[in-house]
């Protein structure tokens, strides 16, 4: 595993240049700058393959995520079989959209953190997660198919499907080992160590969440009622890996920060600092495997209390850096307006999903309100970053219309459907139900959730034109490459 810099190293600025007296204007403005040097070996190939995967199943999560929507949308609902139909798109819409896609992109940065040790590793751990995302897809068509709607790892109960849970875990477990082993090092405390650090860190997170994962199936009854045993066995590695995605959105938001040419008023140390604090408290989950038994009510609250209090100590100071910077914003060329409405939206997505958590009070559609809020949030951040890294990785840089359009739809829409969710919670609307199951009385109620059906298909749109850009961008620099 890396070493951490240390943080007694100085960090010397540059010696001024002979021009130091021209115009204010044409001096570079002070701050510190993030971002990782991307060489052409086989680690960036190995980074664009789990690139493809991750854009793979968000092609899959958004037929699952259109179904999805038209299941709860008024005058649309009622053409579904709803009960196993609802259940089934959305166990296969959040698995392929926050399992798969987070942990896909977090193989693109793992990579990218890589010298070429390992590259064999990787592209194992690569083809195992492959494989059991296809498993994933095809469970519901494989005869029976359960829908268990546990927290953060819903599943259907059914072979394929958890022998394809078991294989992707199987591919991540590889992947973080390569990581560790063949993590690049550096001696000085810069802003690329700090990012480098960051995605170590969310390595570490990652294989804390699979080690309470296996904590738990070994700690609980395989003959407790399927609902309960699989809460139980996603509880505390599921937040765990909140601690992974909140990491890795940092890091993505430094980074575009960056490639957007601000300067932070946030010191690479400092940076470090913040992101080994969000990782340190990672490592109180096995105390509380040790302290309570899983199956109680106090492992329960702790967990939780530590993904709520523990998860939001590293975000303000990053955050607050990064708007303060945008009071000078440079202009925007055509290749950084996709950036800019990355992070901006991320940032106002991820904000809005943490103020709605404190309005929650009973199991109404305000919880689904709040971590669609904060999953967009992250998703928003890798969208982004796929953007900057498509030209570093051999590919062209999405300069179009849409690619400058595309954060500000799928944001927007997102925004739009989060707050019929927040309406409707409001008139006391279940979490997890469709159909005639929602029973929607009042006139509010149904217009609450219009608003969401119809946020929610624009925000597919933008998902779809995200998978169109980045694709546009795959074939153009693949063209550009054979002449």
């Amino acid at each position: 595993m890396a070493e951490l810099p240390s943080l007694s190293h100085r960090h010397y600025a540059p010696a001024a240049p002979a021009n130091a007296h021209a115009p204010a204007r044409a001096r570079a403005p002070a701050g510190a700058r993030y971002g990782i040097t991307v060489p052409r070996d086989a680690s960036a190939r190995l980074a664009a393959g789990w690139l493809a995967l991750g854009i793979a199943a968000l092609v899959g999560s958004g037929v699952f995520s259109l179904l999805l929507v038209l299941a709860r949308t008024p005058g649309l609902k009622d053409l579904f079989p709803v009960a196993d139909f609802f259940r089934v798109a959305l166990v296969a819409h959040v698995d392929l959209s926050v399992l798969v896609w987070f942990l896909s992109f977090a193989g693109v940065l793992w990579s990218l953190a890589c010298d070429t040790r390992g590259i064999a590793l990787g592209k194992a751990a690569l083809v195992l997660c492959a494989a059991g995302t296809v498993a994933l897809c095809v469970a519901p068509l494989t005869g029976s198919a359960v829908p268990v709607l546990a927290n953060y790892i819903p599943v259907i109960d059914n072979a394929v499907f958890l022998g394809g849970l078991a294989i992707f875990g199987a591919g991540v477990a590889l992947a973080v080992a390569r990581t560790f082993w063949a993590a690049r090092t550096s001696g000085a405390l810069d802003g690329e160590a700090a990012l480098r650090w960051g995605i170590i860190g969310s390595a570490v997170a990652t294989a804390v969440a699979l080690a309470a994962f296996g904590w738990s199936w070994m700690e609980i009854s395989p003959y407790l009622e399927r609902k309960a045993y699989f809460e139980l066995l996603f509880w505390g590695g599921g937040h765990v890996l909140q601690f992974t995605w909140t990491i890795l959105m940092l890091v993505g938001w430094l980074w575009l920060a960056s490639a957007l040419g601000l300067r932070l008023a946030l010191s690479p140390r400092v940076a470090l600092l913040v992101l080994t604090i969000a990782l340190a408290c990672v490592f109180v989950t096995p105390v509380i495997y040790l302290a309570h038994p899983v199956a109680s009510v106090e492992h329960h609250k702790l967990q939780t209390w530590l993904m709520r209090f523990g998860g939001g100590l590293a975000i303000p100071p990053i955050l607050l850096a990064i708007l303060w910077s945008m009071r000078s914003l440079p202009p925007l060329d055509a290749e950084k307006r996709p950036l800019f409405g990355a992070l901006a939206a991320s940032i106002g997505l991820f904000a809005a999903g943490g103020l709605i958590g404190f309005a929650i009070s009973g199991p109404n559609v305000k919880i689904p309100a709040h971590y669609h809020g904060c999953i967009v949030g992250v998703t928003l951040a890798f969208m982004g970053l796929a953007y900057h890294l498509l030209p570093k990785l051999g590919y062209a840089a999405p300069r179009s219309r849409l690619a400058a359009w595309q954060p500000w739809l799928y944001g927007g829409g997102q925004l739009a459907h989060i707050v019929g969710l927040v309406w409707s919670g409001g008139y006391g609307v279940e979490r997890k139900v469709a159909g005639a199951e929602q029973v929607l009385r009042t006139p509010q109620e149904v217009a609450g959730m219009g608003l969401m059906g119809l946020g929610g298909l624009v925000a597919i749109i933008g998902g779809l034109a995200f998978v169109i850009v980045v694709i546009g961008a795959l074939r153009r620099g693949t063209a550009e490459a054979a002449h």
